[in-house]
């Protein structure tokens, strides 16, 4: 008999809820207001990629040793580059970054002898299609452009 009563009043669910009213205090609640407010980044956080320049000369620090597409595991660094016959140096003709599949591990960063190529903290790089996450040389060196909202 009474386990049918506890079952008609609905004794189990007015504890369970009990439970979950008493533990949700006001000042245990925590949300970010996302588009409004940027949140913060943890320091080691590695997102999209970007390809840096000589800020003295605004040429490409890449020398075109291509030792981060040797060094990527999954084989989605494309560099390309022509020898220029006057100052028998190479000069990056291409650079290609396929972000949809990065697993951002750091790799390509690390084996990077001149540091042109890092990880920055930039984390919206959605889109709505695979092939806008296939970065050139331009979008590497400019950075992802994240959607300003106002309120």
């Amino acid at each position: 008999m009474r386990k049918l009563l506890r079952t008609i009043f609905l004794v189990d669910l007015a504890q369970g809820l009990w439970v979950t009213f008493r533990s949700q205090s006001t000042k245990n609640i925590y949300t970010e207001q996302y588009p409004a407010e940027r949140p913060k980044v943890a320091e080691r956080y590695r997102g999209a990629p970007r390809l840096n320049n000589n800020p003295d000369t605004g040429e490409t620090l890449c020398i075109c040793c291509d030792l981060c597409g040797f060094a990527c595991p999954e084989q989605l660094i494309v560099v390309s580059s022509v020898r220029n016959p006057e100052t028998r140096r190479k000069e990056l003709t291409n650079f290609t970054y396929d972000v949809s599949r990065c697993m951002f591990c750091g790799l390509c960063e690390d084996a990077c002898p001149v540091d042109c190529l890092e990880l920055t903290q930039d984390f919206e790089i959605a889109q709505y299609s695979r092939e806008g996450l296939i970065w050139d040389r331009q979008m590497l060196e400019e950075g992802p452009k994240p959607t300003q909202y106002s309120s």
